[in-house]
């Protein structure tokens, strides 16, 4: 029986938040959960998860300014991200793109089933 592959899934829409957490149960994913970028990073650094699903607009920090103190750490450089927000602004992208992300998703343009898809194809 192989691994299961450990999201960490940072995202403040509970309702979001918890039909991932569902989909994503279902699909043989050990999830981690954080509400804000701040427990996000500090889950990320401390149980080192196979990929991060990351929203931008958070309270206590955003998903760039945690996605920035990630990519400082060395394990961190390397773990795969995907961003999940609504921010469609190109300025926006620009500064995350730098930052080295797998793909920016726009929440509304996207079902579970994309979503889960595009990380199991992240994952391979």
């Amino acid at each position: 029986m192989e691994d299961k592959k450990v999201l960490l899934i940072v995202e403040d829409d509970l309702a979001l938040a918890k039909a991932l957490v569902g989909k994503f149960s279902k699909e043989n994913f050990q999830l981690l959960e954080a509400k804000n970028g701040e427990e996000g990073l500090k889950l990320a650094l401390d149980k080192k998860p196979d990929l991060i699903l990351l929203d931008i607009v958070m309270p206590r920090m955003d998903g760039i300014s945690m996605l920035k103190e990630l990519r400082q750490d060395d394990w961190g450089k390397g773990v795969p991200v995907i961003i999940l927000s609504n921010l469609a602004d190109a300025q926006d992208n620009s500064e995350i793109i730098q930052e080295h992300i797998v793909d920016y998703l726009i929440k509304t343009d996207w079902s579970l089933e994309d979503i889960v898809k595009k990380v199991k194809d992240t994952l391979k």
